[in-house]
């Protein structure tokens, strides 16, 4: 039996470095499974990461990144991985994850949180309790030539983009402006009744990240009125982050941003739009299929601590409609002040 050493990610440039040559390295690996979002989710949410790798002679052969969310709102819990979408064991060795399962059941009961999840796991355990059809994610290839890849929208949805494209009124711009996208993601998220998260978490993501996260934003007549933070890794691109003024209804500029993204992303060798995952029933759900993309049901796992019941945790369920509705009515000013604090237990 091959026998691994499991320690957690420490600080500093070339542990991370170290950590991140592995994710390069393993094709199950995500984005998720940085070692940035360590430091991102530490300064920005105050919340304790605890990046389990397994070792044997030396290297790594596998990796569990997990946050640890203590929350006086949704109890605590331990995540992979928190504000992310995906997560769970990558490994070279699949005797390395047995490894980082035991190292995980050790951290639920020291930390005495009420279970683990994991978020799109590549490797589902057989006995875990599991959530499946609250969310799908949508991806597919980018066409290289424009024009293929404008008919791989539906007839009706082209017709907005054809529209947007010729529009004297709307223009856009690729950039590095974090602000101005939180801005409109913060009027987006109050309108859905869904408290936002800080500012200096989106300039914490463009800190770490640097070149692989940027932002996208149309304006119309020179007011910014859509905008998107992106994530880029291997050959593809996430807009992960969105946000737009009500005024932008109806005039095309969520689909001239994502169409521009689509479009700067391939003239720069990116070969996937990640369209990322939505709540099945939604609008944004509703919005990919009409641009094409076919929906995959995302599996949410859990391992429950004794005695705990499976959670749900989502603003789907009904005890939250009138928490959502309230939400909605609060002046921008106070949801931008108050979100964040709550934004800090969501995870």
């Amino acid at each position: 039996m091959l026998s691994y050493t499991v320690t957690e990610l420490g600080d500093g440039t070339a542990a991370a470095e170290r950590w991140d040559a592995f994710v390069d390295a393993c094709p199950d690996a995500t984005f998720f499974h940085r070692a940035g979002w360590k430091t991102v989710i530490e300064r920005s949410f105050r919340q304790s990461c605890h990046f389990l790798m397994a070792e044997r002679g030396g290297a790594i052969c596998g990796i569990l990144p997990l946050v640890l969310v203590r929350s006086r709102l949704f109890g605590t819990r331990l995540v992979s991985t928190g504000w992310g979408v995906a997560g769970g064991a990558v490994v070279a060795e699949d005797a390395a994850a047995a490894a980082l399962d035991a190292a995980a059941d050790a951290l639920l009961r020291n930390t005495r949180a009420a279970y683990i999840e994991i978020r799109d796991p590549v490797r589902p355990h057989a006995t875990w309790p599991k959530k499946d059809g609250l969310y799908a994610t949508f991806d597919r290839a980018i066409e290289a030539d424009e024009d293929a890849c404008l008919k791989q929208i539906p007839r009706k949805q082209r017709a907005v983009v054809r529209k947007a494209l010729t529009s004297a009124d709307l223009g856009w711009r690729r950039d590095d402006d974090v602000d101005l996208c939180w801005s409109l993601f913060a009027l987006g998220m109050r309108n859905l009744g869904t408290p936002v998260f800080g500012r200096d978490y989106f300039r914490h993501l463009k800190d770490v990240f640097g070149d692989d996260c940027d932002v996208l934003t149309v304006f119309d007549q020179g007011r910014p009125v859509s905008s998107v933070l992106n994530f880029y890794f291997r050959d593809r691109v996430m807009p992960f982050y969105t946000g737009a003024d009500p005024v932008a209804r109806g005039t095309g500029a969520a689909d001239l941003m994502y169409w521009r993204l689509m479009r700067e992303a391939a003239e720069h060798g990116y070969r996937v739009f990640d369209f990322g995952r939505s709540k099945t029933g939604t609008g944004p759900f509703a919005f990919k299929k009409n641009w094409g993309f076919e929906p995959r049901p995302v599996l949410h796992e859990f391992r429950l601590a004794d005695g705990q019941a499976m959670p749900d945790v989502n603003p789907n369920n009904p005890k939250y409609a009138r928490v959502i509705a309230a939400w909605k009515r609060l002046p921008l000013p106070v949801a931008n002040t108050v979100g964040p604090w709550i934004g800090r237990q969501v995870g």
